[in-house]
């Protein structure tokens, strides 16, 4: 019979870590998601249109739909959509670390 040693953790520990964990910013909520989402495909599509709307303008409406989200989606998902969540991470934890400073002075 084999006795597996449990190790004894304090209170203090999972406190410690939910702080920690509580403290680094989560990702972006659906709203927000959705948002960058927006604000990367409709540029992407505005654009699209000018450029290839007067090359597919006798062509029927859903070739042209086809046409355009074949060029917009990959763009939008593999480039664009993640330099902005990258952008929305930076800033989000420079206003936690602002937050964070601000916090402490006036414990201070």
């Amino acid at each position: 019979m084999t006795t597996e040693a449990t190790p004894i953790t304090t209170e203090a520990e999972p406190v410690a870590a939910l702080a920690t964990a509580s403290a680094r910013p989560q990702g972006p909520s659906v709203h927000m998601r959705a948002l960058i989402t927006w604000l990367a495909i409709f540029p992407l599509v505005s654009i699209g249109m000018l450029l290839l709307g007067p090359f597919m303008e006798p062509w029927h409406p859903v070739l042209r739909a086809l046409i355009l989200t074949a060029f917009v989606v990959p763009t939008a998902v593999y480039l664009v959509v993640p330099r902005m969540l990258a952008g929305h991470g930076v800033l989000s934890r420079k206003i936690a670390a602002r937050s964070a400073l601000r916090a402490a002075r006036k414990s201070a």
